[in-house]
Parts: structure tokens; C-alpha cells; sequence
């Protein structure tokens, strides 16, 4: 872990994991400075080693993405940083109510209070910094000819759908737009009743079959499996993209020597867009709805896990296990698609869309996946930080998660549902446990 704090505010980060193949995601000033990046150390650090992970830490949200990288650095080994320091990483990172949560969680956790309350009230002047300002450019990739898009190769665009016509409609005509041709299209249909009429006379090399279960990964793996290209774009039914959104993903592939392009996804409802949604840089999630990947990727390390069926986060528990077997994930904001997040259809159907606000009253939160995919990777321990951190969010509506003071209220309310929250939770923590068994 870069700074050990992180785990109270990102506690399943998957940077906080250690990969099998290190492609300097955090670099050193050496490293830096051979591609000609200067970041200025942070003297306020009182050791070394804080001041060079801060350096690695600014790099890395940057957007800096080393495509030459030789490993120098032990940014995974357990190094105990001063308190202090821990503090200030905080500070210069996250808003100051995060900062007051990890003191809080550190003094009930029984660690010296006059020692976190010293370190806390000593670094109160440092504040937030935005390293979106000081992003990484790739000026070269503009005029970058791709040999991969040269080369033409098949690509298999794959699309669950369940009840959404409407909307297939215009994803099919998007990507009948497309400037890059060399591509098939696979659609698994799940919808009730099955219009088979829907997908006649269309400008598109297109597959389609009918699949009677309700089931998005069982849908996914069929695909893949069944997929006649060597590279899978996995999309969803309620999205609309730009005609260069294949080549773009492909341009990405070749300039970064990555296995995967992850697109960037702007909501029309929901949180705000994050603001590195703008650059290219490391990619710290796999989203199904926008990504592009080799699909030996698959034979290697496997499908998609069908416990997270009708449930959440399958997309991240894949992601997780991509970036731990050495495959190398680009955050794409170059091949972004709008997605819509319609009220009809799709997994809002089928099962759980949010994975922390439950459907019944009773019902469990986070639902059973979520707490599945942590503990099985991260552990109970860092599992219980990350639901402390997720719940009082949680209790917001997700088309109103974006209005902060709306969190306020939360934590106001949560005296008065917290037996309700506590059931849900043990709920949860129970039926995870016997998905860990049937692993």
C-alpha cells in the first residue's frame, strides 16, 4: 500500500494489491526524470520514502504512464511511515471531512489519541491540491499511426439486452456508423416477448440468439466463447458512442502495449463525472458497458465469476483479477460512449442494480456480491472499513448521490435506522460467506 491511511478512504483499491507484473504504476523520481517529468518533492515529509511515494502517488493520478518501464521500485513492501506523514498524504488528497473520519476510526481502533490528535492539529494547514491541473499529456498519440489498425483485425462487439429494443436500435445504428468495419456484432437477447424481426435487414455483420434464463454474465461468457475475433469489445444496450469509438480503443491498444482499453463511461444520471474521466491513465476499474480486451485474456485466467449473477460487480471482480495476473488496463477517455442508465429493462430487471441500496426494506446491503469479491481478495478486515465508508452514502437515493448535503442528512438519520442497517449488513456478510464456501 503507497500510504498505509489510503486503506481507511480506498480500502479496496486494487493498487493496494500487489500485481504479479509491475508496469511502474508508481515511479520513481529516476523514472521520472528519464522521460523528462519533473514533480516537485514535498519536503513538509519527514522521511524519504514518503517524500518519493507522494512524487509516485502525483505521477500516477497525473496520468503518467511510463512505456518503457524497468522496475526500480519496492512500492508494494510494508514500510511504517511516520503518523505524521500519513497525515499529510491525507491532507493533500482528500476532502478535510475524510481526513476527521480516519482520526475518528483511528482513535476508536485504539491507536495513541495524543499522538493522532498531535499529527491531526500539526498538518491543519495543508490543503487539498489538484493534481488534474498538472495532467500527463501524450502529445505523439494524436499523429500515432496505428500498425494494429493497419492490420485490420477482427474485432466482436458482444451486447446483452433484455427488454430494450428502443434502445438497441440506436447502439445498433451507432455501430453500423462506425469508421472501423472489420467487426461482428454478437447480441444475446433475453427479452419477453423475443422479436426476431427486430434484427432483419441490418447494416452490420450480426449475430443473435435467444436466451431463455435471465442471465447477464452466463450471457457474456457465451458470447466470448462463441466470439470469431481475437478481440472482445464489450458493450451495453443502453449507450450510445461516436463513429471512431472501435478505432479509438484499438489506437489505444497499440500506443500504450496494453491488453486492455477501458472506456470511459458519462452517466446521464448518478454521481458526477470524475474529472480524470478526461485523461489517459492507468485504469482502476473494468466496466462491461465500454471495454475492449484480448479475448485470450479469457483462456488464461478464466470467465466471469456467474456468482455475481443478478447481483453486482462482476465486471469488478474480473477487472481485479486482470490487473493481479500482469495484464496492463488504459483508462480510455478517447473511446467514451454516454451512457443512458434507462429506468426499464436490463439488470434493473433482472436483479440488483445498485450494489448498496437494496430493493426490499429487509432486503441485504450491500447486496451478497459486493462483500463476496472484497473479502475474497481484500480480507474482513479491510471488508469492515470499506463498509464503513460506503454506508452512510448509501442511504441516499442513487439519482440524487451526487448532492453532498444530502450525505449530511444521512448521517443525521442513521441513529434511527441503524438496527435496520446492522440486519442488512448481517444479512449480507452471511450469504457472502456461502459463496466463499462454494468457491
Amino acid at each position: 500500500m503507497i500510504f498505509n491511511f489510503l486503506k481507511y478512504i480506498q480500502p479496496i483499491w486494487y493498487f493496494n494489491l500487489k500485481p504479479v507484473k509491475d508496469y511502474g504504476y508508481f515511479p520513481s523520481i529516476a523514472q521520472l526524470s528519464k522521460n523528462n517529468v519533473s514533480i516537485e518533492i514535498d519536503k513538509r515529509y519527514k522521511d524519504k520514502i514518503s517524500q518519493e511515494r507522494d512524487v509516485a502517488w502525483i505521477a500516477f493520478q497525473s496520468g503518467f504512464i511510463n512505456l518503457e518501464y524497468k522496475k526500480d521500485t519496492n512500492i508494494w513492501d510494508d514500510y511504517e511511515l511516520p503518523i505524521i506523514d500519513e497525515y499529510i498524504f491525507l491532507r493533500k488528497n482528500f476532502h478535510y471531512a475524510w481526513v476527521v473520519y480516519v482520526l475518528l476510526i483511528r482513535i476508536i481502533t485504539f491507536h495513541n489519541p495524543f499522538k493522532e490528535l498531535f499529527c491531526f492539529f500539526k498538518t491543519i494547514g495543508i490543503k487539498k491540491e489538484k493534481y488534474i491541473e498538472n495532467q500527463f499529456e501524450y502529445k505523439k498519440y494524436d499523429h500515432f499511426e496505428s500498425e494494429l489498425i493497419k492490420s485490420n483485425p477482427f474485432v466482436t462487439v458482444i451486447i446483452p439486452t433484455l427488454n430494450r429494443y428502443s434502445y438497441l436500435e440506436d447502439v445498433l445504428k451507432d455501430l453500423e456508423l462506425q469508421d472501423y468495419k472489420n467487426f461482428e456484432v454478437i447480441v444475446v437477447d433475453q427479452s419477453e416477448p423475443f422479436k426476431e424481426d427486430f434484427y432483419k435487414d441490418r447494416n452490420l455483420n450480426l449475430r443473435y440468439w435467444y436466451q431463455h434464463d435471465k442471465a447477464l454474465w452466463k450471457a457474456r461468457n457465451d458470447a466470448i466463447k462463441n466470439a470469431k475475433g481475437d478481440l472482445v469489445l464489450l458493450y451495453d444496450d443502453d449507450s450510445r458512442v461516436e463513429e471512431n469509438w472501435i478505432s479509438e480503443h484499438l489506437k489505444v491498444l497499440d500506443f500504450f502495449k496494453a491488453d486492455i482499453s477501458s472506456g470511459v463511461s458519462l452517466s446521464t444520471i448518478g454521481a458526477k463525472i470524475p474529472k480524470h474521466y478526461s485523461y489517459f491513465r492507468w485504469s482502476e476499474q473494468l466496466d462491461t458497458g465500454n471495454v475492449l480486451l484480448k479475448k485470450e485474456i479469457f483462456d488464461k485466467i478464466g470467465y466471469f465469476d456467474l456468482k455475481f449473477e443478478k447481483q453486482r460487480m462482476g465486471d469488478g471482480e474480473f477487472g481485479l483479477r486482470c490487473y493481479l495476473n500482469g495484464y496492463k488496463n488504459i483508462s480510455n477517455f478517447k473511446a467514451k460512449r454516454i451512457h443512458l442508465k434507462v429506468s426499464e429493462g436490463g439488470l434493473r430487471q433482472m436483479g440488483s442494480w445498485d450494489g448498496w441500496r437494496p430493493k426490499k426494506l429487509f432486503g441485504p446491503r450491500p447486496v451478497p456480491s459486493v462483500l463476496y469479491l472484497t473479502r475474497k481478495y481484500f480480507g474482513n478486515k479491510l471488508t469492515i472499513l470499506y463498509i464503513l465508508k460506503t454506508i452512510l452514502p448509501s442511504l441516499v437515493p442513487y439519482k440524487f448521490k451526487k448532492y453532498r448535503f444530502l450525505k449530511i442528512v444521512s448521517f443525521v438519520l442513521l441513529p434511527i435506522f441503524l438496527p435496520l442497517v446492522l440486519f442488512q449488513i448481517i444479512t449480507s456478510w452471511k450469504l457472502a460467506s456461502e459463496k466463499l464456501i462454494e468457491n
